[in-house]
């Protein structure tokens, strides 16, 4: 077993319940029904479960896993922090059969799991990306079965071309983060918007020759293009390889480890390669920081299975 799984935190349920304590409260414990952090008491005695806390202020009892995605779950602790560890040191995800047989928990409760840790780990670094003298590199990818039609004297075959794959636009920024997006279109006023709620103005965008990024792209400081169609991929420090090997890396793990996506839960693995991505060693980051980012996001979100099988999050309620 590698040494980092010897962590008590992966098996015994103290040890883990304090390790998200000290991730979630690392200037003490708050209230997370009124939000005070004063008046706040252990409830100590072998009556009351490990780890129970009472508000003065709001006469309420809670525990840390209150208002966030871990709330209600019956699965250990030792088990989340375990799965957690798994999604976020394989590069290329792990799959719901996978930690159903490394946790012992059922198929469904792993899917479960899984998708709550996505939750985890959408939205740490909201700030657009790039800036003055960086480059962030944008692609567009397709992804999902293509249709089957019906064509005359050959039968039933694959539709040819992207129409209906779904469609999922990169922006990577180079020697930093990554974000992506699933859109409806590839359209002019779809790429715009992505582009500008995502990247500051100031940075020198990479794309390819596509038509949609030209009229978009005046706005930026610079806007470089590589001319794909005539076997142009790099022209001096202008080239999109960065983009094309995160894409590389997401579809390997789309394709070899989850093998489907349901269109309603696309959005999350989105986030999940987001993130291993943008939480790589390259900049700094190891497999424990990881877990801790993964672990420090799950705070504020609230997902039940029946709204995770609609592709739906409850935002945890406030009574501030």
């Amino acid at each position: 077993m590698p040494a980092d799984l010897q962590n008590p935190i992966f098996n015994d349920l103290n040890a883990a319940r304090e390790a998200l304590e000290a991730v979630r409260w690392p200037n003490g414990p708050y209230c997370p029904h009124c939000g005070v952090t004063e008046r706040i008491a252990k409830v100590e005695g072998e009556k009351h479960r490990p780890g129970l806390y009472y508000c003065n202020t709001c006469k309420g009892t809670f525990t840390v896993t209150v208002g966030t995605v871990f709330e209600r779950s019956k699965v250990p602790l030792t088990k989340w922090w375990l799965a957690s560890h798994l999604m976020g040191s394989s590069k290329k995800g792990v799959s719901a059969h996978q930690l159903h047989r490394m946790l012992g928990v059922t198929y469904k409760t792993a899917w479960f799991m899984a998708h709550r840790l996505r939750e985890g780990m959408t939205d740490l670094d909201p700030t657009p990306l790039g800036g003055k003298d960086k480059v962030v590199e944008v692609d567009e990818t397709f992804i999902g079965p293509a249709r089957d039609v019906f064509v005359n004297d050959r039968g039933w075959q694959k539709e040819r071309g992207t129409g209906t794959k779904r469609k999922v636009i990169s922006l990577v920024e180079r020697g930093g983060r990554a974000r992506s997006i699933k859109v409806d279109d590839l359209s002019a006023a779809t790429i715009r918007k992505a582009l500008f709620e995502n990247v500051v103005l100031d940075s020198t965008l990479n794309t390819d020759e596509a038509q949609h990024y030209k009229r978009p792209g005046r706005q930026f400081a610079a806007h470089e293009a590589v001319n794909h169609s005539a076997g142009e991929y790099a022209r001096g420090s202008v080239t999109t390889n960065t983009v094309e090997g995160f894409f590389s890396i997401f579809k390997r793990g789309m394709t070899g480890v989850y093998q489907h996506c349901g269109e309603q839960h696309l959005h999350r693995y989105l986030a999940e390669f987001d993130f291993r991505y943008s939480n790589r060693v390259a900049l700094g980051v190891d497999d424990a920081e990881r877990v801790r980012r993964i672990m420090k996001g799950i705070g504020g979100k609230r997902l039940t299975y029946r709204r995770t099988r609609s592709g739906k999050i409850i935002p945890f309620p406030s009574k501030a």
